[in-house]
C-alpha cells in the first residue's frame, strides 16, 4: 500500500531503512543528508536521500558486491534477539535439512484438442512438493502443480475453455515482515516461516478470480487474457488461438489484475503450450520421452510454532522501507522447484535429450549450468541452445557460460549424456545467492550405452527473418525508474522540445547518445489507468526501446515483455544514469527527472538468444535495449509490462493497441474530425 506523502523536508529526520522491528534514522541508515540542487520553484526543493547499501542488497545486488553493507551490519551486531533469533535459526536449519534429489521429476502429461476444442479445468488439489513434506493445498490446472502440456499444430485453430472450478479458501497465507540482517543466518527471503508476522487478512479474503494468458501467443486482443477479464467459479474464459506462428515453446499462466503475483503461487503458475510445424518435424529433434519441459520457480514454505513444515506455501513479503512509501521486495524464496517439485532427480539414457526450459518465477533470475561430481561444467559440444522464447534459432549455439533466464524467458536446449554413463550431474542456478542451495535438478545417467543415432543439425530455422525497422519506423521509448524512494514505475515517453526552465523537471528525461546528440523526452503515461498512448498500425515494423534508470549495477534485471508479437534484439547500450534524480514537488510528493542528460558510455553485446525470436528481454540497470518487432498478428488491445509479477501488479504495465492503418487515419485528432 502507498500513503500520500507529506513534504520531504518534514520527513527526512525520521525516514529510514527498516532494520529489525524499528526504523533507522537518516544518518545511520542512509548516510548523507539532503542535497540542495538549487532548482526552480516549479521543479525542486530538495532531492531524496540515497539508498542504503543494505536496501540495495535487499533489492537484488549480491552482498559480495556491497562490502559496506556487510561491514555496517556486522558492526551493528545481530538484529534478531531472543525468541525471534531462535525461530530464525530453526527456520534456516529446516531449509538446510530438507534432503535434495529424493523425488523423481514429474513430467506433465500431453493433451491436445479434439476437433479444434479443448477444456482445461482450474481446480483445487492436494499435492506433495517433496516426499518429506506434508501435502500442500493448491489451485491448479487439471490437478497438478505444473499444468498439462498442450500441443497444437501451426495454422490449426484451437479453442480453449479455461473452466474455473476452484473451491475453498485462498490457499496461500501471506505475511509482510520488516527486513532484518543477521550475518550468521541466511537472508530473510531464504528462510522458511513467517518471522513472527500475522497472516494478511486481505489476501485470505481473496476469491478464486483468475484469467489465463497464453504467453507468446499471436492472437487477437479478445483472446489474450486481458488482466481485468478474470472469471469466478462456475464460469469459463473462452479463448481462440490461431497458432499461426512458427514452432515455439509458449506457456500459460494466471494474469489477474493486481493479484497475479499471488495467484501464480497458489498453483496457477505455469503449463507448457507447444506449437509444432513441418520445419521443426524435418529436423527430427529428440521427441517423446526425450523431450521434457523444465519449469523453474522458487517458493517458500510455512512452519508451525515448533519449526516443522506445515505443508502450506507461504508468500513472505520483505518490507525494506515504509516512510513515506511502503516498499516491499518482490518475492524470492529458498526452495527451487522443477515441474512443481523441490530439487527432484531425472533418470536419463546415455544419449541426446531436448529440454524446454522456462523461468516461471515471480522475480528470481536463473543462470543454468550443468555440473559433474567435481563441479566442472558440461562441455559445450554436449550442451547446445537451439531456440528461445518464440521459436528456433537459425543455427545451434554451444553453451559456454550457462543459460541466463529472467522471469518469462525460455530456452530450447539439447543435452548429450552419451559420454557420461553412470554419472550424476547437477543442474544448478549459478547466480550469486540463489537461495538456500543452488541445486535445481539431478540427472542420473544410465550406465549402459543407449542406441541413439541423433546428430544435431547444423541449420535450424531457415525461415527465420529478423525484424529490420527502417530509419522511418515508429520508435517507442519505455523507461523504468529506480527503486526508492518509491516503487519503480514504467513510463511511456514522447520526444519533445528541450524546456526553457531549469532542470530537473518532473517527467522530463534528456538522453545524449553515442554521437553526442541530446534528445528530450516527456512522460505521457505512468500507470495502467492512463489513456492509451501507443497505437500501432497492423503489419507495421517498429523500434521499441527500453531504458532502465536503476543505478545499482548488480540489481535484478527487469524482464520486458510485449504481448502478441515476437521481436528481436537490435542493440544494447550502457548509459551513465547518475543525473536522474527524485525531488520534492511543491505541495508534497516526489517528482523525478534528469538534471543533465544521461550519457552514453558503451555498447554491450546481445546474446545469440536475444537476436533470435523473443517476447521477453532482460533489461539490466543503466542499460538501453532496442528491439525490432513486426506486428503482423490480429489487431486488438494488448499489454506490455515488466514480467516481475510484483512489478506488473504495481502498475508497471501499460496497454497498447494494434489497429488497421486505414482505421487509424480516420481517428479524431485533438478533438477535431479528419477531413472526409
Amino acid at each position: 500500500m502507498r500513503r500520500t506523502p507529506p513534504k520531504l523536508s518534514d520527513l527526512v529526520a525520521r525516514r529510514g531503512f527498516l532494520i529489525g522491528a524499528g526504523v533507522a534514522g537518516a544518518g545511520a541508515a542512509l548516510g548523507t543528508g539532503l542535497a540542495l540542487p538549487g532548482g526552480s520553484g516549479r521543479a525542486v526543493a530538495a532531492t531524496a536521500p540515497p539508498r542504503s547499501a543494505l536496501m540495495t542488497a535487499a533489492l537484488g545486488t549480491p552482498l559480495d558486491d556491497l562490502p559496506d553493507a556487510v561491514r555496517e551490519a556486522r558492526e551493528a551486531g545481530p538484529r534478531l534477539t531472543g525468541a525471534a533469533a531462535g525461530k530464525a535459526a530453526r527456520a534456516a536449519k529446516a531449509a538446510k535439512d530438507l534432503v535434495p534429489f529424493l523425488d523423481p521429476l514429474p513430467v506433465p502429461r500431453v493433451i491436445s484438442g479434439r476437433k479444434g476444442e479443448l477444456t482445461v479445468t482450474m481446480r483445487s488439489a492436494r499435492v506433495r512438493l517433496h516426499r518429506s513434506l506434508p501435502y500442500t493445498r493448491l489451485w491448479t490446472y487439471e490437478g497438478t502443480h505444473v499444468g498439462p502440456t498442450i500441443e497444437a499444430k501451426r495454422g490449426s485453430r484451437l479453442r480453449i475453455a479455461w473452466q474455473n472450478d476452484l473451491t475453498g479458501a485462498y490457499p496461500l497465507p501471506a505475511v509482510r515482515v520488516p527486513f532484518a540482517y543477521d550475518p550468521e543466518l541466511p537472508l530473510m527471503w531464504d528462510r522458511p516461516g513467517r518471522e513472527g508476522a500475522v497472516a494478511r487478512a486481505d489476501v485470505a479474503e481473496l476469491p478464486p478470480w483468475a484469467v489465463v494468458h497464453l504467453h507468446g501467443a499471436v492472437t487477437g486482443g479478445g483472446n489474450d487474457g486481458w488482466a481485468e477479464n478474470a472469471v469466478l467459479p462456475g464460469a469459463a474464459q473462452l479463448a481462440e488461438y490461431p497458432n499461426d506462428q512458427p514452432a515455439a515453446g509458449l506457456w500459460y499462466h494466471d494474469h489477474a489484475m493486481h493479484i497475479t503475483h499471488l495467484n501464480v503461487m497458489t498453483g496457477l503458475g505455469a503449463g507448457a503450450y507447444l506449437i509444432r510445424d513441418e520445419e521443426e518435424r524435418r529436423l527430427r529433434l529428440p521427441a517423446g520421452d526425450r523431450e521434457i519441459p523444465l519449469v523453474f520457480f522458487d517458493r517458500n514454505l510455512d512452519l508451525d510454532d515448533d519449526g516443522a513444515f506445515t505443508g502450506d506455501l507461504l508468500y513472505k513479503g520483505i518490507v525494506v522501507a515504509d516512510d513515506p512509501y511502503e516498499l516491499v521486495r518482490p518475492f524470492t524464496g529458498p526452495f527451487n522447484l522443477v515441474n512443481g517439485v523441490i530439487w527432484p532427480h531425472l533418470d536419463v539414457e546415455a544419449g541426446w535429450y531436448r529440454f524446454r526450459a522456462l523461468n516461471a518465477s515471480n522475480n528470481r533470475p536463473y543462470l543454468l549450468k550443468i555440473l559433474d561430481e567435481d563441479g566442472k561444467e558440461l562441455p559445450s559440444e554436449a550442451f547446445r541452445l537451439i531456440g528461445t522464447d518464440s521459436g528456433l534459432l537459425p543455427k545451434p549455439h554451444p553453451v559456454t557460460d550457462g543459460v541466463p533466464l529472467t522471469p518469462g524467458e525460455r530456452a530450447d536446449l539439447l543435452v548429450n549424456f552419451a559420454a557420461l554413463r553412470g554419472r550424476r550431474l547437477r543442474l544448478v542456478n549459478a547466480l550469486p545467492e540463489p537461495g538456500a542451495r543452488p541445486d535445481l535438478l539431478e540427472f542420473r545417467v544410465a550406465s549402459r550405452a543407449g542406441h541413439d543415432t541423433f546428430v544435431p543439425p547444423k541449420r535450424l530455422a531457415t525461415s527465420f527473418t529478423p525484424a529490420d525497422p527502417p530509419a522511418s519506423a515508429p520508435e517507442r521509448l519505455v523507461i523504468v525508474t529506480p527503486v526508492y524512494p518509491k516503487d519503480p514505475e514504467l513510463w511511456e515517453m514522447e520526444e519533445t522540445e528541450a524546456p526553457e526552465d531549469k532542470l530537473p523537471i518532473d517527467g522530463i528525461v534528456q538522453i545524449e547518445d553515442e554521437r553526442g546528440t541530446v534528445r528530450t523526452f516527456r512522460r505521457v503515461s505512468a500507470t495502467f489507468e492512463d489513456p492509451v498512448r501507443f497505437t500501432v498500425a497492423a503489419g507495421a515494423t517498429e523500434r521499441w526501446r527500453f531504458l532502465s534508470l536503476e543505478k545499482s549495477a548488480g540489481a535484478y534485471p527487469h524482464p520486458m515483455h510485449l504481448h502478441s508479437v515476437a521481436f528481436q534484439g537490435l542493440s544494447r547500450e550502457v548509459y551513465d544514469v547518475s543525473s536522474f534524480t527524485f525531488f520534492e514537488l511543491p505541495g508534497g510528493g516526489y517528482g523525478a527527472g534528469t538534471s543533465t542528460p544521461i550519457r552514453w558510455k558503451e555498447n554491450a553485446p546481445l546474446t545469440a538468444a536475444e537476436q533470435g525470436p523473443k517476447d521477453v528481454i532482460s533489461l539490466a540497470p543503466a542499460q538501453l535495449i532496442t528491439v525490432g518487432a513486426t506486428f503482423n498478428g490480429p489487431p486488438g488491445r494488448f499489454m506490455h509490462h515488466c514480467h516481475v509479477y510484483e512489478h506488473e501488479d504495481m502498475m508497471m504495465m501499460r496497454p497498447f493497441v494494434v489497429q488497421p492503418e486505414a482505421v487509424m487515419k480516420l481517428a479524431p485528432h485533438h478533438g477535431h474530425r479528419p477531413h472526409a
